[in-house]
């Protein structure tokens, strides 16, 4: 019983230090993304405060989710070493109660997060990242140059004799619409035969409707021409698969555009690597929980060593950039995406775990 009611009063020391860090967190990035923002976009024409205040508050899930795991650690290191300077932890070793016992509550805490994190806060920050994009197209405009554009892949194109090369500064309508498209089209030789810039392509049901275009072919002044349908063999689902970026979809979603994306032949590395990610995300809550233990456990009535604390915090970045950095491996299809996510949390779980034995149990 005792056991039971102490479980429930650490639970509830970490959910509401969780708490109060993910408003901290929250109001700190909301100030500093909007002073970012409006650095970058004050200029557009379409930029008003109201509308920056709207783009930073979509962005916000994103923002957050990026820093789950370091809340993690340091709510973690904060609780622990709050319950050692008040005796608590002392009390509750004296009871009996190994650190795998009253580790649990914090343990249960973190994995809630994780959860949290994947099954909620995952779909918000994607639907927010797209409504994000839509707001910044608006603001610069179909013929505004985009100062810092996205990395958008091309497209390739073969409808009978005509080879043509697709690109675009940003993409909307899930890759359907493309603003500020570059058409580069070829012979059969390889030799570049036209090319034609266009304010917007929109794909329609056998072919681009492309807005506002500037043809030019080698050797011959450009020509201006406010419409062009250009014939497509090309289907929307097909594109929208090819040029959806994996942090705009949702957890939910990603299963069926990974079947999707391999139906069409598309490579489905970045979309697994992000699948497998957003499913470690418990775990590598539950490991940044360890290593705040690891650093947070020992008892110090006035202070904890300053050295053991950075140590901690070190230690939760370094495995924070592995698995960033190990991401990106797997999106690119140099190390297979399920490898590439779970390996570096399944390494630090036992790394935290063999710590604690060998602090605890000796």
């Amino acid at each position: 019983m005792m056991f039971g009611t102490l479980s429930r009063y650490f639970f509830r020391r970490y959910l509401v230090t969780t708490g109060w860090f993910l408003i901290g967190v929250s109001a700190i990035s909301f100030l500093l993304d909007f002073s970012e923002t409006a650095g970058r976009m004050s200029g557009l024409p379409g930029y008003t405060i109201g509308g920056g205040v709207l783009m930073t508050a979509v962005r916000l899930p994103l923002i957050l989710q990026q820093t789950v795991p370091f809340i993690a650690l340091f709510v973690g290191m904060t609780v622990l070493i709050g319950l050692n300077r008040k005796y608590e932890l002392v009390v509750t070793r004296a009871a009996g109660i190994s650190v795998w016992q009253f580790m649990f509550p914090f343990i249960a805490g973190s994995l809630a997060l994780g959860l949290l994190t994947m099954a909620a806060l995952n779909p918000l920050a994607a639907w927010g990242q797209r409504q994000a994009l839509l707001v910044e197209s608006d603001w610069r405009g179909e013929n505004a140059v985009l100062r810092k554009a996205p990395q958008i892949p091309w497209l390739r194109q073969i409808s009978g004799r005509d080879d043509v090369i697709i690109g675009a500064q940003t993409v909307q309508e899930n890759g359907t619409k493309l603003i500020d498209a570059v058409l580069i089209h070829f012979d059969s030789s390889g030799q570049v035969i036209l090319r034609q810039d266009a304010a917007t392509a929109k794909l329609e049901d056998g072919y681009w409707q492309l807005n506002n275009v500037v043809e030019r072919r080698p050797g011959e002044i450009p020509v201006r021409k406010a419409s062009v349908q250009l014939r497509t063999n090309l289907k929307q689902d097909f594109v929208q698969e090819r040029l959806t970026a994996p942090e705009t979809i949702g957890f939910f979603d990603l299963s069926n555009r990974i079947a999707a994306a391999k139906s069409f032949g598309i490579s489905t590395k970045a979309l697994e690597t992000q699948f497998n990610s957003l499913l470690s995300q418990p775990l590598l809550l539950v490991a940044m929980t360890f290593i705040a233990a690891t650093v947070s456990l020992k008892f110090s009535r006035f202070n904890q060593s300053r050295s053991v604390i950075l140590g901690g915090i070190l230690s939760g970045f370094m495995l924070y950039v592995i698995t960033v950095l190990v991401k990106a491996f797997g999106s690119s299809g140099v190390v297979p995406p399920f490898v590439a996510t779970w390996i570096p949390v399944v390494v630090a779980l036992a790394l935290g775990a063999t710590i604690l034995l060998h602090q605890e149990d000796g």
